[in-house]
């Protein structure tokens, strides 16, 4: 299972929200730059980099930012935020990162979602984001009344075959990942590959979400411990394994 620090951009600066709400922000680094070299020289060999201006605005606001992040990382870089038309779309992929995160344009717009397999194949990512098992948008502002379960076996239908699913209530609260809504999403649509995001607090979190055995859980996102130094990069990889 890869592990994907997180490196949430506002304002130039690396933060973490908690359950997705801008008014309770947290600044861990002025140099999100210097981060990502840090995460890899910890032994990261990915990063999940998210353009919060971005997701509020509707368009790429850090483009340039994430692009001097790219090429500081040795590793793979996935991005997303604020990333609901092509010309946003193209503006990621010119970024260099691996792989676009897009929400709530494919949730919403067919011929977009249609337009991003044919154009990003395997190197698309779609978020799907959940608030009460219930599918949010708009940068979590907007809660629709389509499960998670739902969006993700239509989403399957379409040929996408990466998801990244977040518990909005756990995200940044350090309260523990929501292994059954990530069990159930995962035998539910066994051809996605699912990436984990929201809550992860400790090492015993990592080894119980490697330890569900998931065959198509390829990854887990984690900001707000690594920040707060409750573990390292590499404590964290090593409780992956050992937990799988």
């Amino acid at each position: 299972m890869m592990l994907y620090p997180a490196i949430d951009l506002r304002d130039g600066s690396a933060v973490r929200l908690v359950q997705g709400d801008f008014a309770r922000t947290t600044v861990f680094s002025e140099d999100p730059v210097a981060q990502a070299r840090a995460f890899a020289a910890e032994g990261a060999q990915a990063l999940h980099v998210v353009d919060l201006d971005g997701a509020l605005e509707g368009r790429p606001v850090h483009a340039p930012l994430v692009a001097t992040i790219t090429a500081s990382f040795p590793g793979q870089v996935q991005l997303g935020g604020g990333l609901r038309s092509r010309a946003a779309i193209e503006t990621a992929i010119a970024t260099g990162v691996h792989r676009v995160v897009v929400g709530t344009a494919l949730i919403e717009d067919n011929e977009l979602l249609r337009w991003a397999i044919g154009r990003l194949g395997d190197r698309l990512v779609v978020a799907l984001d959940a608030r009460d098992g219930k599918v949010a948008t708009h940068g979590w502002t907007q809660v629709t009344d389509r499960s998670a379960m739902e969006v993700a076996t239509d989403l399957v239908r379409t040929g996408v075959r990466h998801l990244l699913y977040t518990d909005i209530s756990r995200d940044g609260t350090l309260g523990g990942p929501n292994l059954g809504a990530l069990k159930r999403l995962a035998q539910a649509a066994p051809p996605l590959k699912l990436i984990a995001s929201g809550g992860v607090s400790s090492l015993a979190d990592l080894r119980a979400l490697a330890g569900l055995k998931l065959s198509n859980l390829s990854g887990v996102i984690v900001g707000r411990a690594l920040y707060e130094g409750r573990f390292t990069v590499a404590e964290a990889l090593a409780a992956l394994r050992d937990g799988g």
